[in-house]
């Protein structure tokens, strides 16, 4: 494991690279601060059988929609080993669509959760979407916590310490994805990008990290979603040379590559992101062996979780996951750290459970390291403070809600355009 922070040589890679995103993320102060209107810390004395009310606006529709199944598998997981484990939290599921930025199948979704009295709301996937809807959100006191939002922008969100993620800022990827592609030998990249705050943010980060690392970005193009056609994009970067594409993109990936491929580019030479990191197969009509991608993913992640991920997908709908795991263990991660939270607080409010979130995730440097919820809760319940260290890293939220540490995960395409893990 290589561990990669903002002072390391940017040449340096490893097999794993895992960070301390504190030192990636841009410093801000107004997510994660303490709640408007906080309630007590120690919460009751007397201890009651919590019933705990959540909802999801994760995409079951839309431009994400291959992450919506190990997502809701994640939290579906979590949900069933803290109501077996009873200790004093029972949790309850409000599934919703998040849809994405064309659909807005949130329109639908957020106030839906905000009338049926949720605590809190997991979701969205997309940075776009959840930019969308939180300030609403946070605006009817309930807090949100994503397993998949990377925009940069949410550092210092205004948003009254109701916003939690469990990935880790796109600083973080876009060092690693700049430090790969230096690493494998390309001395200059064109990069294809979303115009919204995922792909900006990614865009800036690849950049900035390349080009420490000696390298030289010879075009840079956005489109916006929606767009059918990229022949200007894929003109321009054509023209410019470069040795490698990063493609910053959704599901219009499987026109964007082989646009790029029908004008002569190598396929094995494109880097792909969390956004894209599916397993294509078919569904992407040329060959992109060799070609490698980043997501953000546990280190120690187990064949027992990913069965766990299939055997609750499997039940509840009846279809596989077919290897899709992008942000299941972000999603399950966030489900545990709610729960221990309201433990925590002992109470089901909102506000209660954001104050007790950095607590239970050890970001505030104190408790009892514990890495299950039955083992977690607990250390709460004897009167102890609990430090969850989850299945994607330590996660130790910062003041602005962002985890100071995770492991961003490396992925390279086979012959069958579906990818496995290389570090």
């Amino acid at each position: 494991m290589s561990v990669f922070t903002s002072t390391r040589a940017r040449k340096v890679f490893g097999s794993i690279a895992a960070v301390s995103a504190s030192a990636l993320i841009l410093a801000g102060c107004a997510g994660g601060a303490d709640p408007a209107d906080p309630v007590d810390p120690e919460g009751p004395t007397e201890r009651e059988p919590l019933s705990l009310s959540i909802g999801t606006v994760l995409p079951q529709t839309g431009a994400l929609a291959f992450l919506g199944p190990p997502e809701e598998a994640g939290v579906g997981v979590a949900v069933n080993e803290v109501n077996a484990a009873d200790l004093g939290v029972t949790i309850s599921v409000e599934w919703g669509d998040s849809g994405d930025t064309d659909n807005r199948a949130f329109d639908t979704t957020i106030p839906r959760l905000i009338s049926a009295g949720v605590s809190a709301i997991i979701g969205a996937a997309s940075s776009g979407v959840t930019a969308l809807f939180l300030d609403d959100v946070v605006a009817s006191g309930v807090l949100t916590i994503s397993p998949a939002n990377t925009s940069p922008a949410f550092t210092t969100w205004d948003d009254n310490g109701l916003y939690f993620r469990t990935a880790p800022s796109d600083a973080l990827q876009g060092e690693v994805l700049g430090n790969l592609v230096a690493e494998d030998g390309h001395e200059t990249l064109g990069i294809i990008w979303l115009n919204d705050p995922y792909g900006s943010g990614l865009n800036d980060a690849t950049t900035e990290n390349f080009e420490a690392a000696g390298g030289t970005v010879v075009a840079s193009e956005s489109y916006n979603q929606g767009d059918t056609s990229f022949d200007a994009q894929v003109s321009t970067i054509l023209a410019a040379q470069p040795d490698a594409i990063a493609v910053i993109a959704f599901e219009e990936t499987s026109t964007i590559i082989p646009a790029f491929v029908a004008n002569g580019f190598d396929g094995s030479n494109f880097y792909l992101v969390d956004g894209n990191m599916s397993q294509w197969g078919d569904d992407m009509p040329v060959s992109i062996e060799g070609s490698k991608g980043t997501t953000p993913m546990g280190a120690d992640l187990t064949q027992d979780f990913f069965d766990s991920l299939e055997e609750n997908w499997q039940e509840r709908e009846g279809v596989s996951l077919d290897g899709e795991y992008s942000y299941a263990a972000e999603s399950y991660d966030a489900v545990v750290l709610l729960a221990l939270a309201s433990l925590a607080a002992n109470s089901t409010d909102s506000a209660a459970i954001a104050g007790k979130l950095r607590e239970v995730s050890g970001g505030e440097g104190d408790g009892t390291a514990c890495t299950t919820f039955a083992e977690c809760a607990q250390i709460i319940l004897d009167g102890g403070t609990a430090n969850y260290e989850g299945l994607t890293g330590p996660i130790d939220f910062d003041e602005n809600g962002d985890p100071t540490g995770a492991t961003i995960g490396i992925f390279q395409f086979g012959d069958d355009n579906r990818h496995t893990r290389i570090g």
